[in-house]
């Protein structure tokens, strides 16, 4: 069985709805989460995607903080290479201080978008790399920790908020986030916690967690390796309206990689959709690795995947159409683990 179940919010925007409803959509399944005890609510760096209004983390998570008193929110991921490190730590710790031991802040290597809007983010006609990401890591640590050494030319610059105002503040927890091995080598070397996006790279999923541990290095922060796996997840009360739900989130990411990117289509036009014999091989592949179903089928497939990989929790991505579909995909799940109704935190 599952130890721990959290969330991953792309905030996605449905034809016929808007960027603010979308927005209150992921309150509401924010409070939806902390209420039945999952245990984390992540939210998604994406940029020129129509159907995804995640585009800076920072601000939507907080407006998940006002909205919750609980659960732990975070980055899954902030995509490091588009921000300077130091405007990082400002933001997260800014955000420690509004929902004090309940941030997480995952880092990513990768843009979150296309070659050219990469360009845009980072004002540079350079190609768009992770190969600066271990030192930027390492920066964005300094500045959390405010403990360059002596000579580094940054000792005299300080993340605000942060540990230059003195002992009281709480730090964000760091997580390193990959679909490949790179940045899991890396995390197991920092000895921090890792998330695997399993949901686009599964073929990948069990050599990157494997090279993770074998490459842990016991820190302040972990005694031991700790793993998280993101998969596409979506329960309803039959096979074919999962499925349904299931196809809307396939169709939007087989568009933006054909160059179309677009709003988040209705089960109905998804399930119209005419599929070219390309489109059908690379939906076939993004439907292999959803688990999708009824709550027990849904529950049975995470079980499965919990044991092959030994992750340490399973992160439900849960990219649909429509609020209600997507409240009672979570609260499906959560009665098919037995969770129980924990009810919001203290003020």
């Amino acid at each position: 069985m599952v130890d721990a179940l959290s969330v991953l919010d792309l905030v996605a925007v449905g034809e016929g709805h808007t960027t603010r409803e979308a927005l209150r959509t992921s309150a509401r399944l924010a409070r939806l989460a902390e209420s039945r005890g999952f245990r984390r609510y992540w939210v998604a760096e994406h940029h020129s995607m129509p159907g995804i209004a995640s585009s800076s983390p920072a601000v939507i998570l907080a407006y998940l903080a006002a909205q919750t008193t609980r659960i732990r929110l975070g980055s899954g991921g902030v995509m490091l290479p588009n921000h300077a490190p130091l405007v990082i730590a400002e933001q997260f710790h800014t955000l420690e201080a509004m929902a004090p031991g309940r941030v997480d802040l995952g880092l990513g290597r990768a843009p979150g978008t296309d070659r050219l809007t990469a360009r845009a983010l980072r004002r540079t006609d350079g190609p768009a790399t992770g190969d600066s990401f271990p030192a930027d890591v390492a920066e964005l640590l300094g500045f959390l920790h405010d403990d360059f050494p002596d000579g580094h030319p940054y000792r005299r610059v300080h993340a605000v908020p942060g540990p230059v105002q003195g002992p009281s503040g709480g730090r964000p927890g760091v997580w390193l986030l990959g679909s490949s091995g790179f940045s899991a080598q890396l995390a197991g070397r920092l000895g921090l916690p890792f998330a695997f996006a399993h949901h686009f790279a599964a073929h990948h999923t069990i050599p990157a967690l494997e090279l993770y541990r074998r490459e842990f290095r016991p820190s302040a922060v972990l005694t031991e390796p700790y793993t998280v796996v993101g998969v596409l997840t979506f329960a309803a009360r039959t096979e074919r309206q999962a499925r349904d739900q299931a196809l809307t989130g396939a169709l939007t990411t087989l568009r933006f990689r054909t160059g179309r990117p677009g709003l988040v289509p209705t089960p109905e036009e998804a399930g119209a959709h005419v599929f070219t014999e390309y489109e059908r091989e690379v939906l076939g592949g993004w439907l292999e690795n959803a688990v999708h179903g009824t709550p027990d089928a849904v529950r049975e497939q995470l079980d499965e995947l919990r044991k092959r990989t030994g992750a340490d929790e399973l992160m439900l991505v849960t990219h649909g159409h429509g609020l209600e579909a997507r409240l009672t995909s979570l609260s499906l799940i959560a009665d098919a683990y037995g969770l129980p109704h924990v009810g919001p935190g203290p003020a």
